[in-house]
């Protein structure tokens, strides 16, 4: 997920409608957290996965925490030193810091910097990567297993699990999920396994790129964006900058011929927060949900 992330907005014609742009932040959103004192296995953790260093915290651990990629951007680990140049590991940075843990996931690299950082006798895990709400307990109990809470992750997952509540929406809106990344000339149209059909699909709505794409990520067109013809889309937040905003975005192609476009619904949320699933899902889940109503009035 973290190659994803390094990789992402959208907008309507330009006519004289009023923007009806609704942007969810971090400040929109809480986490669920485990309020109590645990005991961890592990003093010392870098992390290098994406919404690892999220779970940690929300187990009481962020004390733990002496290093993190990029992608763990949260406010509360402003002070927690950064040992990756964009998404590449610098290696040195995590020796230095003399961790027992460092955590990693599938998207973490290069190689080379990993076997660096296990010659230096350093212990590195491997944690699942995180795609739908289904995964978020299996990725809670790997990353609480590997610091040695695995009953204080067992209650951090009965208390998402507790939280997650489907939304019902008074109509079924059909939502595309954009990733854009301008400055590379990056526009893509999301599918099924994108990480946001599932949390479209839980708040109601349709995700009319899952439904009809044929890959997790597809090339957007004018003829495929149109044929879709969504209601609102749903971008990130940095990709809706890269493209220049709403008046940027009205030169993407396909995007004047939708209804979201024609109306300018459109939906961009913090490029950390949304497809991390982890305990901050559950808020953003119903964050989502009340904007889809705000820009279909």
């Amino acid at each position: 997920m973290a190659a994803l992330l390094g990789l992402l907005a959208l907008t309507g014609c330009a006519t004289s409608q009023t923007h009806v742009t609704h942007s969810i932040s971090q400040n929109d959103v809480t986490a669920i957290a485990i309020d109590s004192a645990t005991k961890f296995s592990v003093k010392k953790v870098v992390v290098l996965a994406n919404g690892v260093a999220e779970i940690i915290t929300a187990l009481n651990g962020k004390s733990i925490i002496i290093g993190r990629d990029i992608s763990s951007s949260e406010k509360e680990l402003a002070d927690i030193p950064i040992v990756t140049s964009g998404h590449q590991i610098l290696p040195e940075k995590v020796i230095a810091l003399k961790p027992d843990l460092v955590i990693v996931d599938a998207s973490a690299g290069p190689t080379s910097a990993i076997s660096q950082i296990k010659s230096a006798g350093i212990t590195v895990v491997q944690t699942p990567e995180s795609w739908n709400l289904t995964d978020i307990s299996t990725k809670v109990s790997a990353v609480a297993a590997a610091i040695g809470a695995p009953e204080q992750g067992q209650l951090l997952n009965n208390a998402i699990s507790a939280q997650i509540r489907n939304s019902t929406l008074p109509t079924q809106p059909k939502i595309a999920f954009l990733y854009l990344r301008g400055t590379s000339a990056i526009y893509l149209i999301g599918g099924a396994g994108s990480g946001a059909d599932s949390l479209i699909s839980a708040i109601g709505a349709v995700d009319v790129g899952a439904a009809q794409l044929p890959r997790p990520f597809n090339t957007l067109t004018a003829e495929s964006l149109a044929s879709l013809n969504p209601d609102i889309i749903l971008v990130m937040t940095k990709g809706l900058e890269s493209v220049g905003g709403i008046t940027g975005l009205v030169k993407l192609p396909g995007v004047a011929q939708t209804n979201a476009g024609k109306n300018h619904a459109v939906i961009d949320v913090d490029d950390s927060l949304l497809l991390s699933f982890g305990p901050r899902t559950p808020s953003l889940v119903q964050a989502l949900s009340a904007a889809v109503k705000a820009v279909m009035k």
